[in-house]
């Protein structure tokens, strides 16, 4: 005699609540928003970096042990405009490593959100 086993249909995934989706909805709203404000807030801080750098850039080339000051942690510390420079452009080239991954998780995060929309027919109210 064989032994057949039946092998039970896919359960379908439930069906959510209009409350659930709507949740759903506005947590996808919320954490693009937050992605946003983060990758906004990044790129100031790279321009003001930027800014800082072409200052201090002309200061290298002319006086590289001319002193500077620079903020670390919420302390004021002097140091040569030589020191600074390479930290600085250390710093920038991380905020921007930092924006693209974000930027990426931005794409990522809109693309689950319209897949979402689609999939539950949700087409916003003007």
């Amino acid at each position: 005699m064989s032994t057949s086993t039946k092998r039970s249909p896919v359960p379908k995934p439930t069906q959510l609540t209009t409350q659930e989706i709507q949740q759903i909805y506005s947590r996808y709203q919320n954490d693009l928003q937050s992605l946003a404000g983060k990758i906004g807030e990044l790129e100031q801080e790279a321009e003001e970096h930027a800014l800082v750098l072409t200052t201090l850039d002309e200061a290298l080339a002319e006086e590289p042990d001319r002193k500077c000051f620079r903020l670390i942690g919420g302390i004021l510390v002097e140091r040569t405009v030589k020191e600074v420079v390479p930290a600085l452009k250390t710093n920038l080239e991380n905020i921007q490593k930092v924006i693209a991954t974000l930027a990426e998780q931005y794409k990522t995060k809109e693309v689950e959100f319209e897949a979402f929309k689609q999939e539950y027919n949700i087409r916003p109210v003007a």
